[in-house]
């Protein structure tokens, strides 16, 4: 006689088809993210684009991550009514899967090291969640996966799944929506985007969809001083580790398990206090807001134009507003700060105020 063990729970089916469709319906209020055009000389001819996703309901581009974590933990059967979500983070992530958790009516616990801006923590609490926070930002994985043992609760953990979560052949992820918006410019594939490594998910989404799309854009990913990835990508040593850094969002003390170096045309590693300039002066160029990754990122799209310059190239570069600048009004955006982490952006100031006058950029070792 067959032996059969039924697990079938129409209810709980019932609760996790209600869930998805309340994470669809929030993507479906939200209109897809702006496309700014930096403003370069025009005899250039080369083409600066900001995707802007400070705008998302969550105010940066980890609502599209959360979004997706969401999606692929309930499709599993991971998440159920009641459950408690746990997420290391270094915050924007925590903000936006407070957000998506309080949705659906469901606890939150943010683990993140404690010197986590106080902006990133308002917010995590604003959207009903809980911050427990750790001295020593290598332990937030194994703390994490603690206390989801301990109440029985999901670990979301997006440095593993943020590769896998989002569809890359498409299916509105940031690398269609982006090539789908330059369709009309000049230069409608882009010679180059460039993101930063946090979890790895975007540049494993973007490295991914222009491969199959079978675009010839290469993929610039930018570091900061004290993450593990650069140095890992140099020496193809994916156990290196690192202090962690002070940029918040993308430097990691870990090479996380999301970062995917094939997909990686070029890495850049940028020092912090040339990601402080950055930011400042994207936002006093642009007149908007932006966060410390951005100005890394912006900092990499100079050195990169700069370079196509060079080399008598016409193209357009893509790169990515994170967040906003009022989630660091107390450490990227203070003097004080700065001062106290003897960081000098001076030199940094004045070299892309050079380059937006000449379009030449100086080696950072010189700076």
């Amino acid at each position: 006689m067959s032996r059969t063990v039924d697990r079938c729970d129409p209810a709980c089916r019932a609760w996790i088809s209600e869930a998805i469709r309340k994470v669809e319906a929030d993507a479906n209020r939200s209109a897809d993210t702006h496309l700014h055009v930096f403003p370069l000389p025009p005899e250039w001819c080369i083409d600066l684009y900001l995707k802007d996703e400070s705008v998302h309901p969550t105010g940066s581009l980890k609502h599209r991550l959360a979004r997706s974590l969401f999606l692929y933990a309930l499709a599993n059967g991971w998440i159920r009514e009641g459950t408690t979500i746990i997420e290391a983070s270094s915050g924007s992530t925590a903000v936006s899967e407070a957000y998506f958790a309080r949705l659906l009516g469901l606890p939150f616990v943010a683990v993140m090291p404690a010197g986590t801006s106080p902006e990133k923590i308002g917010l995590i609490e604003f959207h009903g969640g809980h911050c427990h926070l750790v001295d020593d930002p290598s332990a937030i994985y194994d703390e994490s996966r603690r206390l989801a043992a301990r109440c029985g609760g999901h670990f979301m953990d997006q440095f593993t799944y943020a590769e896998r979560a989002t569809d890359w052949r498409g299916n509105n992820n940031i690398a269609e929506s982006i090539f789908e918006q330059l369709r009309l410019e000049r230069f409608p594939e882009p010679s180059w985007v460039v993101v930063g490594a946090g979890t790895g998910g975007t540049s494993a989404t973007i490295g991914r969809y222009a491969r199959y799309r079978r675009f010839q854009t290469r993929l610039a990913v930018v570091d900061p001083e004290g993450s593990a990835f650069f140095g890992s990508f140099a020496d193809g040593d994916p156990s290196r580790t690192a202090a962690g850094s002070r940029i918040e969002g993308i430097g990691r003390p870990r090479v996380e398990p999301s970062f995917l170096p094939t997909v990686i045309d070029r890495m850049i590693q940028v020092p912090d206090a040339a990601s402080v300039a950055a930011m400042r002066w994207t936002a006093e160029v642009t007149g908007r807001s932006v966060g410390g990754s951005t100005g890394t990122a912006m900092w990499g799209a100079a050195e990169l134009i700069a370079r196509m310059r060079l080399d008598g190239e016409r193209g357009s570069v893509v790169t990515l507003i994170c967040d906003g600048g009022e989630r660091y009004a107390g450490t990227y955006g203070s003097d004080a700060w700065l001062e106290g982490q003897g960081l000098d952006i001076g030199p940094y100031l004045a070299a892309l105020e050079c380059f937006l006058k000449t379009g030449e950029m100086p080696p950072t070792d010189l700076l």
